[in-house]
Parts: structure tokens; sequence; C-alpha cells
């Protein structure tokens, strides 16, 4: 693997991520089991938040300006089968776009770091 390209550039930049993210979303809002989460949501708006979210945690040039993960998830008592089926969505996203599974294991790695932050708020 190149480390000296950010995993953000590895994925393929901007585009690739907004990609990804729509992708993301069709699979999230499908699931009964994490689709109520998003019932009262502007979905464009929260695709812009996720883009710049990801591509600012792969390294990125975008400065994420979001509210904290504790803060966004404030209320919504996420318990772990949640945070797991986001987590596959994303995986399966990425998957779609070609995203070996080493960059999809890196990724997988970053989010799990969040696991703390969002669970259970």
């Amino acid at each position: 693997m190149d480390t000296t390209t950010t995993l953000y550039e590895q994925l393929g930049g901007q585009q690739a991520i907004e990609q990804i993210v729509d992708e993301f979303y069709k699979r999230v809002l499908a699931d009964d089991i994490v689709n109520k989460f998003f019932a009262h949501t502007d979905m464009e708006k929260q695709r812009r938040h996720q883009t710049a979210f990801i591509s600012y945690a792969l390294g990125g040039s975008n400065q994420y300006t979001g509210r904290s993960m504790e803060k966004a998830h404030a209320g919504l008592n996420l318990q772990p089968e949640h945070f797991e089926a986001i987590a596959k969505h994303l995986s399966e996203a990425m998957a779609v776009y070609g995203v070996c599974q080493e960059n999809i294991n890196t990724v997988l790695e970053r989010v799990s770091t969040l696991k703390e932050a969002v669970l259970y708020k």
C-alpha cells in the first residue's frame, strides 16, 4: 500500500466519497433496523455532512464543522446492533465502488473508534 497518499485519495477523493455515501444511505434507508433514525432527517443535508465527515476522517483536506459525535447521536439510544448495521452498510457501499478489502478494513477500524461516542446516548 502506498503510504504517501491518504486513504481519502486511495478511495478516489471527493467524487468517490459522495458516491459511496449515496450508496450507503440507499442501504441504510432500506434497513428497518436503522431507517427509523432518519425518518425526520433532511437527507440531502445529511449526505453533505456525512461526505464531509468521511472525507475529513480519511485524510481529505475538508474541515469537518459538524456537531460532535456525542451531540449528533444524543437522545437516539443507539445500541450495538444499530452500530453494526451501519458499519455493514458502509462496508458494502465501499465494496460496490471497488474499494479493496484492506482499505475497507482500515475504514471500519476508524469507524469502530467512534463506537463509544455514539452508543447509549
